[in-house]
């Protein structure tokens, strides 16, 4: 998905392009398709650092999220599949 369409997708209000709604839907897609080059690609060690990173951000990113609001966490979590 292109990062304008997430960012109409998650946004809160029409001029909303950097609330934590919208960065957790970037971040996740970013992490989706590191993943599937890094299953190509096993030696890339350096992306793997990245690809550590992102997952700690939106981790901080969804813990802040379930602190402040939870009804937005859930329903972030269940639109982007990130909770088994």
């Amino acid at each position: 998905m292109e990062k304008s369409k997430l960012i109409t997708t998650f946004q809160l209000h029409e001029k909303d392009t950097g609330s934590a709604d919208v960065q957790i839907a970037i971040l996740t897609e970013r992490i989706n398709e590191l993943t599937e080059h890094l299953q190509k690609n096993k030696k890339d060690h350096s992306s793997r650092r990245g690809l550590l990173m992102m997952v700690g951000q939106r981790r901080r990113l969804l813990d802040y999220l379930h602190q402040t609001d939870t009804s937005r966490y859930q329903a972030i979590t269940k639109k982007l599949k990130l909770r088994k």
